[in-house]
């Protein structure tokens, strides 16, 4: 009987003692809210630090050593390897992929603002919520299963190409195939080709923030705009437009960025001619040559961070 008793009593001065350093470290935290604070971001800030960043400074530290003759690298500190990114076949790869990730951002900002528009001003809930599963359905299936179904449309055998001759423009698809720039021997292995993959696949990063931006826009700026006399067309240019820019902006960080750095479309679609993420992977898995592949990825990195500026001035963070 002793022995339970001396167990209970125990028991109840464990319990009040875990009670006291709940409570004095319940006060503690709501004495000291910057506690709070760290102990709430501290972790992820520590994986940020450590995966993230670390991986950058990594790899940005990779660009300035030497490589061997047999592979391996040499911690030796050089420019030889930003020296050899100013070469004329290197520059052309540069820009080639800027080319392209501009020409898919525009024209995804200009495919995507009819459709968010639509969304925001004149969508009910009920066709709103099915256009929202329209835009994100793509996004729930594989990224090299839709690549390479493009691939297969884009064929000299794909339903593309016998749409064309059923309709009897192939002659036409023809004539887009033989300009020097965008075509090839099929839509397949073209630049144009490339270029609609790109939209396709990019086109719901650009979608949503557009949409976002514009469901932002206060109702009784566009009605205080009527009442002073603005045809819509007025509206749409002088309040509508600048107030949805930051969309526009924040949904081509999106588009311009995974165009620049992306690498399977390219390979799987394009020709000879190398992005900078083919060069990256033919660098580091081919010539192996890691120091020359990381001042490659340096590139796209020193671009975004202008972008990324640039987008921080028209407010487009804020869009996010």
């Amino acid at each position: 009987m002793q022995r339970v008793k001396a167990k209970s009593t125990q028991t109840r001065l464990r319990s009040k003692k875990n009670r006291t350093f709940a409570q004095s470290f319940s006060t503690l935290l709501y004495k000291h809210p910057w506690l709070t604070l760290l102990l709430l971001l501290g972790p992820p800030l520590l994986w940020l630090l450590a995966a993230y960043l670390g991986s950058l400074l990594a790899l940005v530290l990779q660009s300035f050593f030497q490589d061997s003759s047999s592979g391996q690298v040499v911690r030796i500190l050089t420019l030889a390897n930003y020296k050899l990114l100013l070469t004329p076949a290197n520059m052309e790869i540069f820009g080639r992929t800027a080319a392209m990730a501009s020409a898919v951002t525009l024209a995804c900002s200009v495919f995507a603002f009819p459709l968010a528009y639509y969304m925001a001003r004149y969508a009910s809930p009920r066709v709103k919520g099915a256009l929202y599963l329209a835009v994100l359905l793509p996004l729930w299936s594989s990224y090299l299963v839709r690549v390479y179904a493009w691939r297969l449309i884009l064929a000299k055998e794909g339903i593309l190409n016998y749409i064309f001759e059923r309709l009897n423009l192939d002659g036409l698809l023809e004539s887009v195939l033989d300009l020097p720039l965008i075509g090839g021997p099929s839509l397949s292995v073209s630049f144009l080709g490339m270029f609609l993959v790109f939209v396709y696949v990019w086109l719901p990063y650009m979608i949503l923030p557009i949409q976002a931006a514009l469901e932002r826009v206060p109702k009784s700026l566009l009605e205080a705009s009527s009442d002073l006399g603005a045809r819509p067309n007025a509206t749409f240019r002088h309040v509508t437009l600048p107030l949805a820019f930051p969309g526009i902006v924040a949904g081509s960080i999106f588009t311009f960025s995974l165009t620049l750095g992306d690498f399977v479309v390219p390979y799987s679609l394009g020709n000879s001619a190398f992005f900078i993420g083919q060069a990256v992977l033919s660098l580091q898995g081919t010539s192996v040559n890691i120091p020359l592949a990381a001042a490659f990825t340096v590139v796209p990195m020193i671009i975004m961070g202008f972008y990324l500026l640039g987008a921080r001035r028209l407010g487009a963070l804020d869009a996010l």
